[in-house]
């Protein structure tokens, strides 16, 4: 065997949770020392920890090793197996095409040489590389089953990976803070505020992610939205347990996150970010949706008229007074007794809906279990198909329930509150003073002055409550 002048090494570990790169360091030691034995010199070492070689994982420095290898800078390749250059008969047939073309056929692991430039070499090569590929086919159905197992257990995953937000990283022991944090950030959602500006908040207050990082949107929408909130294990995008942490929420908050999520995504609706009581003021002529204009450095709510804007055109009213009119209202109300038979009301809806969720996941079973009483022969096709569309039927009611009521803004943890928010309003940005209005205040009817020059302000404004 001619002596190689320039080696390359190359070491790979599939998993790598605590990224000490122990497993690749021991694969180049054992790597040098083969090198040693027979004289010859690495010319460099290639390394990629923490990736896989099955199903055509990228990996950079194996990447860079061909390169090396088709510039003709590389006359040996020294790896600990042959299962750690490739996994996959494809990858193994790729590699040696190229080595054909550097007229580089020598590969050296600590169990043996393979010379892929003769028939018997290559053969064996083959050979391991689909032993290879079967094993590593085995260990991931055995991984898919334990992971199943696990969800199925409510017991958190094993990944390596970031700890979830709110729970160390055993994802079971709760960081009170952050628990703490994640309630207040779930009720403000529900409370109308959008998931761009508590991410806002949550930077401004000098909260991070547990990687260090700002938030995003994106991410705090994901953290507000898993079902680990709720105490429950999703698999696959699937709930199929309960977990054995405790919930940070309840099942029927998480599901009036998912659906209040769902529902602004598709109607593509943001909370206001110009003027407090934007898209909720209504013109009391014709009833179109008052705009915001401004003119010099005044702020007015207008209905418009034109192309595209259905409006009459005839109403106008400066932003200020209605704004501070309509925050005093609020305030007020808050520790009005008026808001608390509301919510005691809203209590009781809840406990009707907690029903009628219960009804609609044993409906849900009923249809699986009828599903195998007709694939058995149990029961016919038309009895089947006559009684899955009475419980379809329900369920499909029972899930318009849920959605209809998932848009109301969660207030009860404001009332009583009116003097403490007073004193905060001014510090509050806009888009937490608009969602804490549009929590008790559906819409408002701006009626025309009685004549020009009105400054009678309040008796304009008729508000909707919404509790």
């Amino acid at each position: 065997m001619t002596t190689a002048r320039a080696a390359a090494a190359y070491a790979r570990i599939s998993s790598d949770p605590t990224g000490a790169g122990l497993g690749v360091q021991r694969q180049l030691e054992d790597c040098q020392r083969l090198a040693e034995s027979r004289g010859w010199t690495i010319a460099e070492e290639y390394v990629d920890n923490d990736i896989s070689a099955f199903k055509g994982a990228s990996r950079p420095a194996y990447e860079r090793m061909l390169a090396d290898i088709e510039a003709g800078t590389r006359d040996a390749v020294i790896v600990y197996n042959m299962d750690r250059l490739t996994r996959e008969p494809r990858q193994l047939e790729e590699f040696v095409a190229l080595c054909d073309r550097a007229a580089m056929h020598t590969v050296a692991t600590v169990t043996g040489d393979f010379d892929l430039g003769n028939d018997q070499g290559l053969f064996v090569a083959r050979i391991m590389s689909a032993i290879a590929a079967q094993e590593s086919g085995r260990k991931a159905a055995r991984l898919r089953r334990s992971f199943q197992q696990r969800a199925e257990r409510g017991l958190p995953g094993t990944s390596g990976g970031n700890r979830p937000f709110g729970w160390e990283r055993d994802g079971v022991t709760e960081v009170p803070t952050e628990v703490e944090l994640l309630r207040l950030l779930a009720s403000r959602f529900l409370a109308g505020e959008s998931v761009h500006a508590l991410a806002t908040w949550l930077n401004e207050q000098g909260h991070r992610t547990t990687t260090g990082n700002e938030w995003r949107g994106g991410t705090l929408r994901n953290v507000l939205a898993t079902p680990r909130l709720a105490g429950l294990r999703s698999h696959n995008g699937q709930v199929v347990a309960k977990g054995v942490w405790e919930p940070v929420i309840s099942e029927a908050e998480h599901q009036r996150i998912v659906t209040l999520m769902e529902n602004r995504a598709a109607t593509q609706t943001r909370s206001p970010r110009v003027s407090l009581l934007s898209r909720m003021l209504r013109c009391g002529r014709c009833g179109a949706v008052l705009t915001t204009t401004r003119k010099k450095d005044v702020r007015t709510y207008a209905c418009d008229t034109g192309p595209g804007r259905p409006g009459c055109g005839r109403l106008t009213i400066n932003a200020e007074p209605v704004e501070r009119i309509m925050v005093e209202a609020v305030l007020t109300r808050l520790d009005s007794p008026a808001l608390a038979a509301a919510i005691r009301e809203r209590q009781d809806e809840a406990d009707g809906l907690a029903q009628v969720r219960e009804t609609l996941e044993a409906d849900r079973g009923r249809i699986t279990e009828l599903s195998a009483l007709w694939a058995d022969g149990s029961i016919s096709r038309a009895e089947w198909m006559t009684a899955r569309d009475r419980i379809e039927a329900r369920i499909k009611a029972a899930e318009r329930r849920l959605a209809s009521s998932s848009g109301h803004p969660d207030v009860a943890e404001l009332v009583g509150s009116g003097a403490t928010v007073r004193a905060e309003w001014s510090a509050l940005n806009l888009s937490r003073q608009s969602a804490i209005v549009r929590a008790l205040v559906d819409s408002v009817t701006i009626l025309p002055a009685p004549h020009r020059g009105s400054r009678d302000f309040l008796s304009r404004i008729v508000p909707a409550w919404r509790v």
